[in-house]
């Protein structure tokens, strides 16, 4: 039976764990099966199994950075105007109350036990871990930290990879609901995805960063910052040295972004 992370010497030492961001998109992809929750699932049997993980979801932010600390967190259905299916789902994942001080002390993290796992959190999970029983906890999004600040925070995370821990950015690269058609995609979504793409693979992290130096096209990609923000704590975690691979890409609703990003740490 999985229970509860209250002990960081139960983590183990581990070579370097991926990090992860996944673009989430509709609540919706926890019941559908399409090209891009097959391509979620079939992103688990290639990943080494977790110890622990920690996202960094685009649905919680916060003043002051925070992380979740409950021994068992709950399933928090934060949407309206959803299939009835989709408030019975739960994730009853076991918390990480060990990693949840690590983070205090290392982040200045304060300890939450109110939020409970989101659904850019869950919706994700329930198709990378169906079986929840990996400890799970979040962090969340400090509203006062700019693009660089949430890159160098990240950077504090490096440690936890190579103890297990599976970094997950939850978001989207492109944002947009207010656009959303389904008469096919917008040419400036897909400059600015294929953009931050070109970035990543060439490790200029400082383009991501700044990402709103690409004018109208970063203007209408994130309109607002908060789904693409997770996408910074995974290449901050990582660093530029890594191997960069995209496990889903293509748009939905032609102003989401579903592009996913692994970064795995170099072959020596």
């Amino acid at each position: 039976m999985s229970t509860p992370l209250t002990d960081l010497q139960h983590l183990p030492h581990t070579a370097p764990m991926p990090v992860l961001f996944i673009g989430h998109g509709s609540p919706m992809n926890t019941l559908e099966d399409n090209v891009f929750t097959q391509g979620w699932e079939r992103l688990a049997t290639e990943l080494p199994h977790p110890a622990a993980i920690l996202c960094i979801s685009a649905h919680w932010e916060t003043d002051g950075v925070a992380a979740t600390a409950q021994p068992w967190p709950h399933t928090l259905h934060d949407f309206h105007g959803f299939p009835e299916a989709l408030y019975a789902m739960r994730y009853n994942a076991p918390g990480a109350p060990a990693l949840s001080q690590w983070l205090a002390e290392h982040l200045g993290a304060r300890q939450d036990s109110e939020w409970g796992l989101d659904h850019g959190t869950w919706s994700v999970l329930h198709r990378l871990y169906p079986e929840a029983n990996i400890p799970v906890l979040q962090l969340s999004l400090d509203r006062h930290l700019d693009g660089a600040g949430h890159y160098q925070l990240a950077q504090q995370l490096t440690p936890l990879r190579e103890r297990g821990v599976l970094i997950l950015g939850s978001g989207n690269i492109v944002h947009n609901l207010r656009r959303m058609t389904r008469t096919g995609d917008y040419p400036w979504a897909i400059d600015f995805d294929r953009h931050i793409a070109s970035a990543i693979l060439r490790a200029d992290h400082d383009a991501v960063v700044h990402y709103e130096r690409q004018g109208d096209a970063a203007q209408l990609s994130v309109n607002s910052a908060e789904h693409f923000l997770p996408l910074l704590y995974v290449l901050g975690a990582a660093g530029p040295r890594h191997r960069v691979s995209f496990p889903t890409e293509g748009m939905a609703l032609g102003s989401l972004s579903m592009r996913s990003v692994r970064l795995d740490a170099p072959h020596l």
